[in-house]
């Protein structure tokens, strides 16, 4: 069978507003430009990722991701962020092409959407009932080749303030992914930076935000001079992955230069992955 594309956008930070900045950014035109460079680059995918905080701290702003993606003929996979409202979000995309949460097959992959939100707090969490789910999908489809997708990094970024707001039960998600050796990919956003490795055969991928980046490898919390970006995926069939992180560089509204002189000077005094 022939491969399968997967395009990931995450940390979209939307608005109600459409005129409103974030600390200086116009995150949704961010997201229009990421969206028109995509569609311009590549042939259409089989089904696009929003790997959270596809608004920030607005509910409204889910008015904007239905608009963005509702005629896409591709499934939209959605799982909330820590920025997100996990219940009004539902409520927004409760409708074809968006799937919140659970499995889904694609070719010779099944695509797993887990939640890490926990209230009130920037880190996440997936517990103890979630990961049982998990067991039991990847044993059931111990057959197909298993991405696995969340918020929250599982593995340190070696920033120290970013590891700060990772995932709390980290150590037991990455016990049961050794368990299973149909697991090729783990896949995230969060951390508003590129990663890419591989650890015993699993292949550990974050995902640059649409919006601002974070400086790696950064003990305090700084912006890097990075545009927006997304991540297109090949799933082969043989269980292999083909990726690219891809940066828009040619914005028409906002410059580099623009985002760190308008955005960090407000966002080091908030911090928020």
């Amino acid at each position: 069978m022939k491969s399968v594309r997967l395009v990931q956008f995450t940390d979209l930070h939307l608005v109600g507003n459409p005129n409103r900045t974030l600390r200086g950014i116009n995150t949704l035109q961010t997201l229009r430009h990421t969206l028109t460079h995509a569609g311009a680059r590549f042939d259409a995918a089989d089904a696009y990722l929003l790997s959270g905080d596809l608004v920030h701290d607005d509910p409204s702003g889910y008015q904007a991701v239905a608009a963005a993606f509702s005629d896409s003929a591709a499934p939209v996979y959605c799982i909330p962020g820590n920025h997100d409202t996990p219940e009004q979000m539902r409520i927004a995309l409760a409708h074809p092409p968006f799937q919140m949460g659970g499995s889904a097959l694609l070719g010779d992959w099944v695509i797993i959407l887990l939640d890490s939100f926990v209230p009130n707090t920037d880190g996440g969490r997936i517990g103890a009932d979630q990961l049982v789910q998990l067991d039991r999908t990847l044993a059931s489809h111990a057959d197909k080749h298993a991405l696995v997708c969340l918020h929250h990094h599982p593995i340190k970024m070696r920033s120290e303030w970013l590891d700060t707001v990772g995932l709390e039960d980290a150590d037991a998600f990455l016990a049961l992914i050794a368990r299973h050796k149909n697991v090729r990919g783990i896949l995230w956003g969060h951390v508003h930076q590129a990663l890419d490795l591989f650890s015993q055969g699993v292949r550990y991928m974050a995902t640059p935000a649409t919006c601002a980046q974070f400086k790696p490898l950064s003990d305090d919390f700084a912006l890097d001079n990075k545009p927006p970006g997304y991540r297109v995926l090949e799933l082969m069939s043989d269980g292999s992955i083909a990726t690219e992180v891809v940066w828009v560089d040619n914005l028409a509204a906002c410059s580099t230069s623009e985002y760190k002189n308008e955005f960090l000077p407000e966002y080091r005094q908030a911090p928020a992955a």
